[in-house]
């Protein structure tokens, strides 16, 4: 007889079947708190639905299958088409009916960011590369506002939760999906270099048509139905609403020139295109058009925020998943000191960008207008920095088991990087923090407010406000010393939440590693005394 050489001991069941807000404690305490207890039911439906088989495997297959360009049909006539797997479709669909795309626009129950917030940072974890128009959908609305007669064209398909695939005018449709085309060759974050030009086909102005010339470096979703983008025109940069379809169903003058082989991101179509007299609309004043797409930017940018914290806790599912079930030297991963401190750690950075990006969500809810411009740059400066430190580290608990393209640890790691790129890279960041100390004082004062509501309650705290206060007292070097400002501001800011908001274990764990600086440079280095098994159970119950 063979004996059995391949008896499988030792490890852990898939993570599924789950349901992945019921184990987040951080964010529907966050959502009660912003406003949003009566969302709960539909909030942990989504949740539900991101633990379910089928939905990660149609976030696997995405993946597996990415989008290919289909520039000329077999007669060679011009077709510019994008097909993606149907299991993209399915994605997307889902996301629209869940209101992702739209719904805080006219969603009249309460706290409808906050709502939606919650919603994405839970669906986000299934799949983050359909989250990118379903992100700049949510985006144009409010931009698209400046032109009353246009919104009143787009908003009721843009707010739709019908996922209408349909290649036609935006009027036969019953839904419809927005995208954005800023960057270009010789520019990048620098868009005041576009050399894209804009000529009036009647005279000009607001809500008047113009004709684009020039090409765009990333135009990520090339199939949605409309784009906001810069050109300039006499007047200086300005923004258009350009859309892919003319009224008498012909195809716009927008070439796709192709597709980006993308580090991560592989299932979200991200293109290169040129404008060969595309038609569009004035949005807004002419050379005002970066005033005016700064509208969309900013929720764009809070939507980084929300993508990233999904994706820490999507990485710290799985790696507190696996050691809960994986044992090694006669004890459980997850009972070793060790780990139970890197798990804990783990789960102290998920808190405070998940408290973060909360707050965030229920500022625009309430219209906080200051102190969202502000925290808005600053938190994606920091949070999304943390990322890729969080992705390593989560993959790392699984060991050699999370480095294989099996796991789902690797498209982690991959996504890691992108919400700190996209939208302002990290030095973007920084400098639009120090612009808005320099234009609008009063976000700054909004900020220091907001810190101000937990002063007394750790003195740790009340050490890095106040040198928080000293750098920006100080007008020496102010742009080399932007990064060390701004990280300050987040860390001040994560630890004034977690300590009004968060257990008492998480707030000491956060204080002491972060702003004591009594920790190490990596995850896994909080000091003695720090009660890592009540901030590990608070982050993954016993029952899980």
């Amino acid at each position: 007889m063979r004996s059995p050489t391949h008896e499988v001991l030792n490890q852990p069941p898939p993570l599924e079947s789950h349901d992945a807000s019921g184990l987040d404690a951080a964010l529907l305490d966050g959502v009660r708190r912003e406003g949003a207890g009566d969302r709960l039911g539909e909030i942990c439906r989504v949740g539900e639905a991101v633990g379910h088989y089928r939905w990660i495997r149609a976030g696997e297959l995405a993946n597996e299958n990415p989008p290919v360009l289909r520039t000329h049909d077999r007669y060679g006539h011009r077709i510019d088409k994008v097909e993606y797997h149907p299991a993209y479709h399915d994605l997307v669909r889902q996301a629209v009916a869940d209101g992702l795309a739209g719904a805080p626009w006219t969603d009249e129950d309460a706290a409808p960011h906050v709502t939606r917030a919650a919603k994405f940072a839970l669906w986000t974890q299934v799949e983050a590369g359909h989250g990118c128009p379903i992100s700049m959908t949510y985006s144009i609305v409010p931009a698209l506002r400046a032109q009353p007669e246009l919104a009143a064209v787009w908003e009721p398909k843009l707010t739709s939760r019908t996922y209408d695939l349909s290649p036609m005018p935006v009027v036969g449709k019953q839904g419809a999906l927005a995208g954005m085309a800023m960057t270009e060759k010789q520019g990048g974050s620098d868009v005041r270099a576009n050399t894209t030009r804009a000529v009036p086909t009647d005279g000009g102005g607001p809500g008047a048509e113009y004709r684009l010339v020039g090409h765009k470096w990333f135009c990520s979703a090339p199939m949605s139905d409309l784009f906001l983008m810069l050109a300039q025109t006499d007047a200086g940069l300005s923004c258009f609403a350009v859309p892919r379809w003319h009224p008498d169903g012909s195809r716009n003058a927008i070439e796709i020139q192709r597709l980006k082989d993308k580090l991560g991101n592989r299932s979200n179509a991200s293109s290169e295109i040129e404008l060969d007299g595309a038609l569009g609309t004035l949005v807004g004043e002419e050379g005002r058009g970066i005033r005016t797409i700064l509208t969309m930017v900013n929720h764009t940018r809070l939507d980084c925020v929300i993508g990233v914290v999904g994706q820490m806790r999507a990485g710290l599912s799985q790696a507190a998943h696996h050691v809960s079930h994986r044992s090694a030297f006669g004890r459980r991963l997850v009972d070793q000191p060790l780990m139970t401190n890197v798990i804990a750690d783990l789960a102290v950075e998920s808190e405070a960008a998940t408290v973060t990006m909360l707050r965030l969500a229920g500022a625009y809810d309430r219209a906080e207008g200051p102190f969202a411009r502000i925290a808005t740059a600053v938190a994606k400066y920091w949070i999304c920095k943390r990322a890729p430190l969080f992705a390593a580290e989560a993959l790392e608990c699984l060991g050699g088991a999370g480095y294989v393209e099996e796991s789902p640890m690797p498209r982690l790691f991959r996504e890691s990087p992108l919400n700190g790129i996209w939208e302002g890279s990290g030095n973007v960041m920084c400098l639009d923090v120090l612009r808005a100390a320099a234009r609008e004082p009063e976000s700054v004062a909004a900020l220091l407010a907001e810190l101000d509501q937990a002063k007394g309650a750790d003195k740790r705290l009340d050490r890095a406000v106040a040198d928080l206060h000293a750098e920006l007292s100080d007008p020496d070097h102010l742009e080399s010393r932007a990064r060390r400002i701004v990280e300050r501001a987040a860390l001040a800011l994560q630890g004034s939440l977690l300590v009004r908001y968060a257990p008492h274990a998480v707030a000491d764990a956060f204080c002491a590693s972060r702003l004591g600086r009594d920790g190490g440079f990596a995850l896994g280095t909080l000091p003695p005394g720090i009660d890592t098994r009540a901030i590990v159970g608070r982050a993954w119950p016993p029952a899980a």
